[in-house]
């Protein structure tokens, strides 16, 4: 009798993050109007939002293939997410009223307890299953606290660009997938110069899609 697998350690991710052909993930000059910055955003995430499993879909239809499995993937095992304040909204220095609850509505599609990165903490509140707190830590501190909130899964990094650097820069990622849209935007947050200079902590694969995007997966 084969004696049972332990349990693997919880993991930290990235998942479905996306940027351009040459690197960049969020332009400048975010407003409430533009969450992602200058740059259209559905040039970097149009591949997900085709999918059946995309979850803002409304209407039956939609992908199937390598891009849906991805998406489908998004939520598997995450126990809880690290996103950074330009993330959560476009409201800089301190919080003038707790009005703003993020981009997402009253049912946010986390799921899980969400821990908002920022130098202006304010009290947790909660939208449907999805619980967010505020944290002025640093980044191995706030993993251990997210870690500890996820019960045994995954702490998935949400982003934006500045967030998942701080994550590499810190060494504290096991996993990452990056989708390269067959765009160039020039100017903007960049993730890299090129997938290539993570080769030396990780492991390093390309898949191409039929939509166009080429997916990196990166791993311990």
């Amino acid at each position: 009798m084969t004696a049972p697998r332990p349990p693997r350690p919880p993991r930290v991710r990235v998942h479905n993050f996306a940027v351009s052909l040459d690197g960049v993930g969020a332009g400048r000059n975010q407003t409430l109007e533009r969450p992602f910055g200058d740059p259209d955003p559905s040039l970097l995430m149009s591949w997900a939002g085709a999918t059946d499993s995309w979850p803002n879909r409304t209407e039956p239809g939609g992908s199937r293939g390598l891009d849906d499995h991805i998406v489908r993937d998004f939520t598997h095992n995450i126990g809880a997410e690290i996103m950074g304040r330009n993330k959560f909204g476009p409201v800089r220095g301190p919080w003038p009223d707790e009005d703003w609850k993020g981009w997402w509505g009253d049912d946010p599609p986390f799921r899980t307890p969400v821990f908002v990165l920022t130098h202006h903490p304010r009290p947790s509140f909660s939208l449907s299953d999805t619980t967010f707190h505020f944290l002025d830590a640093a980044p191995r501190d706030a993993l251990a606290v997210a870690l500890e909130a996820a019960g045994g899964k995954d702490v998935r990094i949400g982003g934006g660009v500045s967030t998942v650097r701080q994550f590499l820069d810190a060494d504290l990622i096991d996993e990452m997938h990056v989708a390269v849209a067959p765009h160039q935007f020039g100017d903007g947050l960049r993730l890299w110069d090129s997938p290539t200079e993570l080769e030396d902590r990780f492991r390093h694969e390309s898949v191409p899609s039929p939509s166009g995007v080429v997916h990196h997966f990166f791993w311990r």
